[in-house]
């Protein structure tokens, strides 16, 4: 079996980013399906890495995964990472898992080593933008945990992101926790999440008052880059630190588990190498006792499914993220969907990832141009 072709399809998601497919198709008919990370002006140009790495890949046997990201590091990139380009690999890299899977009549989980659980651990994320006050987004709150979530995750900081801030950016992050919580009750978990915005001293005030609301986790409070200050934080304060979603392959995270600078790690399969690359990470965090809550600011069709399958083999797994504002459109382009149940996601035994998509209806829903963005005149402004 050889690889024939890589076509690269950039979708309206109805959700402030478009997303980026990746079918890869072989001269046996069998093709495999891939998802790569993308932001909302950061589409096109992923998609144009996915096309120059099909030169690489065009007469290869699609068996040879490791290979592929190897080369792709190595030979494509020279050995210079971005994340532009670990999400293109990591797009491909679940395609060919999705071929192997397929060829063998079998799950990726399964040749991962197989299950530890029979289902997965979602929480709710993406229905909390546009919330004007404490008491909408509370609103909004309640209506997810009536769909059957008993997890959900937001950002109560308004904006604009910026690393200081005055004290009624503090005090409305927190009453829009305790908005949240007094809305959902003490069973309802709320993840916080913070974007990596903050300097130390507002993210660790914020926490310390937030630690009344007995929140879940506290999710990158600061910029990963720095993970000396990421620990000075995870030190002061009492709730869970997570930090991932911005560091990519397994090499960026050997100093966060050197520093102790988080307790849950949050790394993405669709921009930090693939399934394999997000194994591989979770292992070593295991070594170090810290769990792992796999990012997925993707869509609820392929990326979530990649998720899935990973999930489903790993010990230290927590829980992952679910795009409700994405669900519609994946619906429409997904011919068997993940079906979502009580906050879980129970494992199949379909081949590959278990999920396919209508090329048809990918280009029905082809990528929206994203709105023109007026930038401050001042910085602080």
């Amino acid at each position: 079996m050889r690889i024939k072709s890589i076509k690269s399809f950039i979708v309206n998601s109805n959700s402030p980013k478009n997303c980026c497919f990746v079918k890869v198709e072989t001269d046996e008919g069998i093709s495999g399906w891939g998802e790569c990370y993308t932001q909302s002006d950061r589409d096109t140009q992923i998609s144009s890495h996915v096309d120059q790495l099909s030169r690489y890949l065009v007469g290869r046997d699609p068996a040879q995964i490791k290979n592929f990201t190897q080369i792709g590091y190595d030979d494509f990139a020279s050995k210079r990472g971005s994340m532009d380009l670990y999400s293109a690999i990591s797009g491909i890299e679940q395609a060919l898992w999705d071929i192997k899977g397929k060829t063998l009549d079998t799950p990726v989980f399964q040749l991962l080593g197989g299950k530890v659980r029979d289902e997965v651990r979602v929480y709710a994320n993406g229905w909390s933008q546009g919330s004007k006050d404490p008491l909408e987004l509370a609103e909004k709150a309640s209506l997810v945990v009536e769909m059957g979530f008993d997890a959900l995750k937001f950002d109560p900081v308004p904006g604009p992101w910026r690393n200081f801030v005055d004290k009624d950016v503090v005090n409305t992050a927190i009453a829009n926790v305790c908005a949240v919580r007094e809305q959902v009750g003490p069973d309802v978990d709320i993840l916080i999440e913070i974007h990596r915005r903050l300097a130390p001293m507002h993210a660790i005030r914020i926490a310390k008052q937030i630690e009344q609301y007995n929140p879940f986790w506290y999710e990158e409070p600061i910029q990963p880059e720095n993970l000396d200050a990421l620990a000075e934080v995870r030190r002061k304060i009492n709730i869970p630190v997570v930090t991932g979603e911005a560091l990519y392959t397994k090499t960026a995270f050997r100093d966060v588990f050197a520093k102790r600078a988080a307790d849950i790690i949050n790394p993405d399969v669709c921009n930090v190498g693939g399934i394999l690359e997000l194994n591989e990470i979770a292992a070593t965090a295991a070594s170090h006792l810290v769990g792992v809550a796999p990012h997925n600011y993707n869509s609820t069709s392929i990326g979530l499914a990649s998720t899935i399958q990973c999930c489903a083999t790993m010990p230290n797994f927590i829980i992952t993220e679910y795009f409700l504002n994405m669900e519609q459109v994946t619906s429409a382009v997904t011919e068997d969907p993940l079906v979502i149940k009580n906050g879980t996601i129970k494992l199949t035994d379909k081949p590959g990832l278990g999920v396919n998509l209508n090329e048809k209806a990918l280009v029905a829903h082809a990528s929206k141009t994203m709105p023109q963005r007026s930038l401050p005149e001042i910085y602080n402004s």
